[in-house]
């Protein structure tokens, strides 16, 4: 690395980690944001750097991250590249909503005392906003909204070692797969964390090797990048419950190679969306989705518009949660240290 030390802002979303790095010490050139994530994946430099501050002992298998880049154009307040221990991803909804409340906390973005301020992010599926909410001073929500959502593909017969299951391919910033957990047998709780994670992964395996995850305009964004596995809460209807007309589902997203978002997911939000809208169960001013994690900490998705991807009719959704700042921190990198850049056990 040219650089022995490296600043960092930690913020978790809903429990999910996001580790900004505001001045990046490496280059990472590019005509946009989407190039630069297509360059940083071939760059020995900023594939050290995400390794030295995802990998142990700075981080752990989980770690996610950004790196901030300058925008496409003026249209965008910032850009960012986000990473986790096994590469660098086209979209990250729990990363926007961090991005949102530091944008605010730093200043780069004024935000009002009370009020909404929108916070404008290129990432390399394209543009999305953080609409920062403000209280007294305080940020107590942040809307993300994403890029168009659709489904791909239903119905999916997939094998597993808990046998065949039915699979959703759907786009919401990245390619996922989703299956109802219960069809093979499993609860979304922490008990069950690691056939979670066994499943998922034989899940994307099987449906990324049969070539349908491909973007209509940007081959860079193809591929399947994670797994959701989801299971019905029971929807609201009680008119005296506060949420009245919500769709209830519980989800744990493994992305990446067995990565585990503690939160809801931002752009997993999105993607089962898309699918609920497919089915009639949400759309433009119906219900709403309450997202619950694996940690119990929720998200809540709604449709704010439709659009057309290609032939596919799309959704605009809009996840709503918040994020905390967890550290400030100046990472030191020895250079006769012989356990650079770190090491993973899972």
């Amino acid at each position: 690395m040219i650089t022995q030390t490296v600043a960092a802002t930690d913020y978790h979303t809903a429990g999910e980690p996001f580790r900004i790095v505001a001045d990046v010490p490496v280059p990472l050139p590019g005509d946009s944001v989407a190039d630069r994530r297509a360059r940083a994946l071939t760059s020995t430099d900023a594939q050290e750097l995400r390794r030295t501050l995802c990998s142990e002992p700075r981080g752990h298998a989980d770690m996610y991250g950004g790196f901030i880049v300058p925008p496409d154009d003026d249209g965008a307040h910032l850009g960012v590249l986000f990473w986790h221990k096994d590469g660098f991803s086209t979209a990250c909804g729990h990363g926007t909503i961090a991005l949102g409340a530091w944008a605010v906390d730093t200043g780069l973005v004024p935000a009002p005392v009370d009020g909404v301020v929108e916070v404008v992010v290129d990432v390399p599926s394209g543009r999305v906003t953080a609409r920062v909410h403000r209280e007294g001073g305080r940020t107590v929500a942040v809307d993300f909204v994403n890029v168009p959502s659709y489904v791909v593909a239903r119905d999916l017969p997939v094998r597993t070692s808990r046998g065949i299951t039915a699979v959703t391919l759907v786009y919401g910033g990245a390619f996922y797969a989703s299956v109802d957990a219960t069809s093979l047998g499993l609860p979304v709780d922490p008990a069950s964390y690691r056939d979670l994670i066994a499943v998922g992964r034989e899940v994307k395996r099987a449906l990324d090797a049969d070539g349908l995850a491909v973007h209509p305009t940007d081959p860079r964004l193809s591929g399947v990048y994670g797994t959701i596995l989801h299971e019905e809460l029971g929807d609201a209807s009680d008119p005296s419950d506060d949420h009245r007309g919500t769709v209830r589902q519980r989800n744990v997203t493994v992305f990446a190679d067995g990565q585990v978002d503690r939160s809801p997911c931002g752009s997993g939000t999105a993607a089962r969306l898309a699918v609920l809208a497919d089915d009639g169960r949400v759309g433009v001013g119906g219900a709403t989705l309450l997202h619950e994690s694996i940690v119990g900490s929720t998200f809540t998705g709604t449709v704010v518009g439709t659009t057309r991807v290609g032939d596919s009719l799309a959704v605009i959704s809009q996840v709503t949660g918040m994020a905390y700042r967890t550290g400030e921190h100046l990472f030191v990198v020895d250079p006769a240290d012989p356990l650079v850049p770190g090491f993973v056990l899972r």
